[in-house]
């Protein structure tokens, strides 16, 4: 038996429960793992308040990110040895393979040997967040030297994973945040420029730091009234990457922006690299290699063991902390 978290029912973070469960063995293509640490996301609250696209089926485990060390393998897998450091690129189902608890089976092919330097910790805050910033900014936007890219809702994970990977490829990182309060932190943490929306002209600041051509990329996970302000704010032929609706407001269509700048704007989805094998692999490369140069670093806002993991859902929920909230098994 193992302790494992699951939910009965939807609801606040009370539903979550630790209960002694019987793992069964890993299926054939899968990989079994001693948990020693788990990353916490925003999507796991909202699958257990109900506002998730998938729907639970009770008791439910839940769980994207995870890193630990293999305790067994599937009949089908190789590459991997009983005792190695791994860490989880979250799969496709939050609950078939959900990573809250003592051990988890994960499909191999998500599964990977991050560098040795990596902390359990610091590698269970890895792969939601890089593999997310990855997919928008390089794969699909093709951002590179010279680029201009503005970054919304910037003291999340992703949004600190994008500073990283646009410094990476020689962009140059404009984040957005509501007031001033987070300037020199966000700074600290790779941006180039800070502009605190509630206090500026978003529109009159990037025309100002880009000389008047406006940031060829943006990425946003907000949507609502801030949309036709970023439109403003791009370049010619640019891109907008859409990849949440934190706002909750109605999403205006900037029609005159779009037609006079040509612009592209684009829905995007963590699992388009998840569910695709070769940019999946180029997704690994690139992080793996940024890892091991030092040039990719998660930043951690705060553990929690696992007997907490109720206060670490309240503390995501209540607090707008910069970095990745983590949990220790």
């Amino acid at each position: 038996m193992s302790r494992i978290v699951r939910i009965h029912e939807y609801g606040d973070a009370s539903v979550l429960r630790i209960e002694d469960v019987a793992v069964p063995a890993p299926a054939a293509d899968e990989v079994q793992i001693a948990v020693k640490a788990i990353g916490i996301n925003r999507a796991e609250v909202m699958f257990r308040n109900h506002a998730y696209l998938q729907e639970a089926e009770f008791p439910s485990r839940l769980g994207y990110e995870a890193a630990g060390t293999v305790v067994t393998v599937g009949a089908d897998v190789t590459g991997f040895a009983e005792g190695e450091a791994v860490s989880v690129i979250p799969p496709l189902d939050i609950a078939r393979w959900g990573t809250y608890g003592e051990v988890a089976n994960v499909p191999a092919r998500l599964v990977v040997k991050h560098p040795a330097a990596l902390s359990f910790e610091e590698a269970a805050a890895v792969w939601m967040q890089y593999v997310t910033a990855w997919g928008a900014l390089v794969e699909q936007a093709k951002l590179g030297k010279g680029d201009f890219v503005i970054v919304t809702a910037a003291s999340s994970s992703v949004g600190l994973a994008a500073f990283q990977i646009a410094r990476m490829v020689g962009a140059t990182v404009i984040a957005t945040t509501r007031t001033g309060a987070k300037r020199q932190a966000l700074i600290d943490a790779g941006a180039h420029h800070v502009v605190a929306t509630g206090e500026e002209d978003l529109v009159a600041r990037v025309m100002e730091i880009t000389d008047g051509q406006g940031a060829r990329v943006v990425l946003d996970p907000v949507g609502g009234p801030s949309f036709e302000p970023l439109t403003e704010s791009m370049a010619r032929g640019g891109i907008l990457l859409e990849y949440g609706a934190l706002s909750g407001e109605p999403t205006p269509f900037p029609l005159f922006s779009v037609l006079g700048k040509s612009l592209t704007l684009k829905g995007y989805l963590y699992s388009e690299i998840v569910s695709d094998d070769a940019a999946l692999d180029r997704a690994k490369a690139f992080i793996v290699a940024g890892l091991e140069s030092g040039a990719l670093k998660p930043r951690i806002a705060r553990t929690f063991p696992l007997d907490a993991i109720q206060d670490a859902h309240r503390f995501l929920e209540s607090n707008d902390q910069i970095g990745k909230v983590v949990v220790t098994v």
